[in-house]
């Protein structure tokens, strides 16, 4: 019996170049906010699918709603430069 796993070479190889750079890093960095009121707004309505909305429920969803536009607004402002005053 031929033993055929010991013939094959490593299929992905470990390599330097698996590791984030440090842009990835910064980008990932600035993803974050807008990532995080993203879960912020699915936990909200995870929650509502077990069960019917209540009051409560509609505000805490419109609360998530508001911070993943506010963070999305933040992140495009900070991604666009400031243009030079104009004298």
């Amino acid at each position: 019996m031929k033993h055929i796993a010991a013939l094959q070479d490593v299929v992905t190889p470990w390599s330097d170049g698996l590791e984030p750079s440090d842009a990835e890093l910064d980008a990932i960095e600035a993803e974050m906010p807008v990532v995080l009121a993203e879960v912020e707004l699915l936990d909200a309505l995870i929650a509502l699918l077990d069960r019917p909305a209540s009051e409560f429920d509609g505000r805490r969803i419109r609360r998530a709603h508001r911070r993943v536009l506010a963070a999305r607004r933040d992140a495009a402002n900070k991604s666009c430069p400031v243009p030079p005053a104009v004298a």
